[in-house]
């Protein structure tokens, strides 16, 4: 790879594109922001900003807006990876979902572009409690979600980044798929009774019905497709089929995964679920 040429961030303003940014810039590899207020601008739902986003850069990392879960997102990475290697950029690093039946289908049209490929197959982000929909039901003192005991190996979006970055820059990843995990399994409960720890507050966690949590979601007037998406991840993917760790960020940095209570700790340290 040449540092001359710029990577393409997809979701370069969201949790893993920002810190992904960061980690290339403090590398002096330049970087592209791909987003709707980005300069040239690109918007997943408008192809012909996708070609002049792609302009000039050497490689992209693709995190699909909002969730690669929404019906016809599959589609719309297969479109935009073969385009890709027919403007000469093949490298492609792309940001997946494990239990996602549409992010899978993504999976398999990107293999099927030709580009030279890697993919990310996350769990549930840690700083969706912090940098998403959940910070205000911490703040109000009770997370109310229609999710059981189930456990989930929630991973650190700093370690998303840092693996993105080795496998963007480094050539030793084409071809392979890296599941990313936490070191350890958590249900929703415990995780919010670590950050009710970390933050010395007293947060209950609440499970609800299906029905209880859409009547929920539409009252906060979400965009469709978000309300779609929440709904989706809760009455699908966290069933417990995810409940089993996997050593892909052992197997790229070399070390252990970062843990939710480290992660709590210091998050709680910013101040951020005070009130």
């Amino acid at each position: 790879m040449t540092d001359t040429k710029p990577i393409l961030i997809l979701g370069g303003t969201g949790k893993t594109g920002s810190r992904l940014a960061a980690r290339l810039t403090a590398h002096g590899v330049p970087v592209r922001i791909g987003s709707r207020s980005g300069a040239p601008r690109f918007d997943w739902e408008v192809p012909a900003t996708w070609g002049p986003a792609l302009d000039g850069v050497d490689a992209v990392y693709i995190s699909y807006y909002p969730d690669l879960a929404v019906p016809g997102a599959a589609e719309t990475v297969g479109a935009f990876s073969r385009l890709t290697v027919a403007s000469g950029v093949t490298r492609l690093v792309l940001l997946s979902g494990r239990g996602e039946h549409e992010a899978q289908r993504a999976e398999e049209m990107l293999k099927a572009s030709g580009a030279e490929w890697t993919i990310l197959r996350c769990a549930w982000f840690s700083q969706n409690f912090s940098e998403g929909f959940l910070i205000e039901p911490l703040l109000a003192g009770e997370v109310a979600l229609p999710v059981g005991p189930v456990g989930e190996p929630f991973v650190d979006a700093d370690d998303i980044a840092e693996v993105a970055f080795v496998t963007l820059t480094e050539p030793d990843h084409v071809g392979l798929l890296y599941e990313l995990t936490g070191p350890r399994l958590l249900s929703f409960a415990d995780a919010v009774a670590e950050i009710a720890r970390a933050a010395g507050r007293d947060i209950r966690f609440v499970s609800i019905s299906h029905d209880e949590f859409t009547t929920a979601v539409a009252a906060h007037d979400l965009p469709p497709e978000f309300a779609w998406l929440l709904n989706e991840l809760f009455t699908q993917v966290l069933d417990g089929r995810n409940e089993a760790l996997a050593d892909g960020v052992q197997r790229v940095l070399g070390r252990q995964p970062r843990d939710f209570s480290a992660y709590a700790t210091e998050t709680a340290a910013t101040g951020i679920w005070s009130n």
